[in-house]
């Protein structure tokens, strides 16, 4: 088991940024490939991004290629999600998710394991 709690949300402008954080307790974190979704109004839990165990390879969801970066400091248990270039259509709860492997199938949340209560972003434009 482990538990997810993100934070760093709120309020920014457009063309803004954000951090989020995601910290992990419970299992060794190292043992996690772990993930960021959001879901904004009325839509579906979409897929951001996603980091191996070591951090040695990071996936993202074409939209956000360039502008968001996953990172993870396993010596603090914890997974960011760098946000530049914040658009209104940004505005979501992003959520954390981990997993014990990477499914074939991760931009799919079926195969996200463990999740987070999530983090509200508003853009503001």
């Amino acid at each position: 088991q482990v538990q997810l709690v993100e934070s760093g949300g709120g309020l920014v402008q457009a063309g803004g940024s954000l951090r989020l954080s995601c910290a992990a307790s419970g299992r060794t974190f190292s043992s996690f490939v772990m993930g960021w979704f959001r879901q904004a109004p009325g839509k579906e839990r979409e897929f951001v991004a996603a980091i191996m165990w070591s951090g040695g390879g990071q996936y993202y969801a074409d939209s956000m290629k360039g502008r968001f970066t996953i990172s993870r400091d396993n010596a603090k248990n914890t997974v960011y999600l760098q946000m530049n270039s914040l658009q209104p259509v940004d505005t979501a709860v992003y959520y954390c998710a981990a997993s014990t492997y990477l499914s074939s199938r991760f931009s799919n949340d079926e195969t996200w394991g463990f999740w987070g209560q999530g983090t509200q972003v508003t853009v503001s434009s």
